[in-house]
């Protein structure tokens, strides 16, 4: 996208020009001396076999400016862990993993629980949590940067051009959010074009220029899963654990951060990863259930702005999605035949047909219940109820990543 146009209240970082990730780890390592970075991979044991993570693996070896790199393992079985702890061990950066499923943090979490601090299902958004929770009991790090493992174009660029906004402290920036096209013979990304972009300017329309609706359509790719962040945020900042987690993050941002701390970053020239089936028939899977819970982060959040939601506005927002949505299909659908894309307009409909079944059910769901089950505490409130668990997360860690 060789464009250098701004688009809202935060910043916008472009590609231009020569590629020189070169340059950029270089002024990272030094950087990280005075401001040192940690990595922190969400993965599930299905991707432990992937070529998509052996293929981040391999750039991550060309990697000098990490302090630490912290692995979320969710799902697996005492085999599986150490399956994970070969897999990753090939990193030079001597990852330290986290076994999710195992009796040591299973113990952490019940302890959690029994103070009444609600974390939730296993998900990514709870996986991102610990990691973080460890990264700042550790110490080690100022700057955490975190990406899925399941990336097939995954390049050493795209994580350096994450990190060095927030890293690089005079550009004053807290949050960076990644960004980037995704095609491949297609355009990819049906919750974000025909879902979420959609729904934002629906909702602009009903209820007019509400700052957090304006804050979420000034991103490029909201949903995106790559984000870069101090500790001091990461410390504040409350994880939806279910799909709305992206959503989340963004409104934790808006909620805790001035607009001018923050910035979005274009990371690489095309980007695909793992694809999910839409699920039409089922809004408890797939791009059906990431879209209920994506609306329904954005509904919770907007009435905790003061935003009166009520049936009336249900009912209006869903038809006017349904004509912009449509609208924004036959946009799409010029797009691809000007790039030379394959196009299935059916296909585009029944995905908008699908994802308006997606936000009533989201729609019901809150006005049946406005709070819904809570986000994930941060870690201050953690800190506060168990003074004790940094210690204990320390050690259940160190104790598993030791353990043959």
């Amino acid at each position: 996208m060789a464009d250098f146009f701004q688009t809202g209240a935060i910043a916008t970082l472009h590609r231009l020009g020569r590629r020189d990730v070169n340059r950029l780890e270089g002024e990272l390592e030094e950087i990280a001396r005075y401001s040192p970075i940690a990595l922190v991979l969400p993965c599930h044991v299905n991707e432990l076999r992937s070529p998509a993570l052996r293929h981040i693996i391999h750039e991550l070896k060309q990697v000098k400016y990490l302090k630490q790199i912290v692995v979320g393992i969710d799902g697996a079985s005492a085999a599986d862990w150490r399956k994970a702890k070969k897999v990753f061990g090939e990193l030079p950066q001597k990852p330290t993993l986290l076994w999710n499923d195992g009796p040591r943090m299973q113990r952490l979490y019940e302890k959690l629980k029994a103070a009444d601090l609600h974390i939730g299902s296993p998900g990514k958004g709870r996986n991102l949590w610990i990691c973080f929770g460890y990264v700042i009991a550790s110490g080690q790090a100022k700057v955490i940067a975190a990406h899925d493992t399941d990336i097939t174009t995954y390049t050493r660029e795209l994580l350096a051009r994450l990190v060095y906004p927030v890293a690089h402290t005079s550009m004053g920036f807290d949050f960076c959010k990644g960004y980037y096209p995704r095609f491949t013979d297609r355009l990819n990304g049906r919750v974000m074009r025909l879902m979420l972009t959609p729904l934002i300017r629906s909702l602009l329309g009903i209820v007019g220029p509400q700052p957090y609706l304006v804050y979420l359509d000034t991103f490029r790719y909201p949903l995106a899963g790559e984000v870069a962040l101090t500790v001091d945020i990461a410390r504040r900042m409350r994880l939806p654990y279910d799909w709305g987690v992206e959503i989340g993050v963004l409104a934790e941002v808006f909620r805790n951060t001035a607009p001018r701390a923050i910035c979005q970053s274009e990371l690489c020239e095309n980007y695909d990863h793992k694809h999910q089936d839409i699920s039409s028939r089922d809004s408890s899977k797939g791009l059906n259930k990431m879209a209920v819970d994506v609306a329904k982060s954005i509904f919770r959040t907007m009435a905790a702005e003061g935003i009166r939601l009520d049936t009336g506005l249900f009912d209006t927002l869903l038809s006017a999605y349904v004509r912009r949505a449509e609208d924004t299909v036959r946009h799409y659908g010029a797009d691809a035949a000007i790039n030379g894309l394959k196009f299935d307009r059916h296909e585009e409909e029944v995905a908008v047909h699908t994802f308006a079944r997606s936000i009533r059910t989201a729609a019901r769901a809150f006005l049946e219940d406005p709070l819904g089950t809570p986000p994930i505490p941060n870690w201050n409130r953690v800190r506060s109820a168990l003074p004790r668990f940094f210690d204990d997360l320390r050690d259940a860690v160190h104790k598993d990543n030791r353990a043959k």
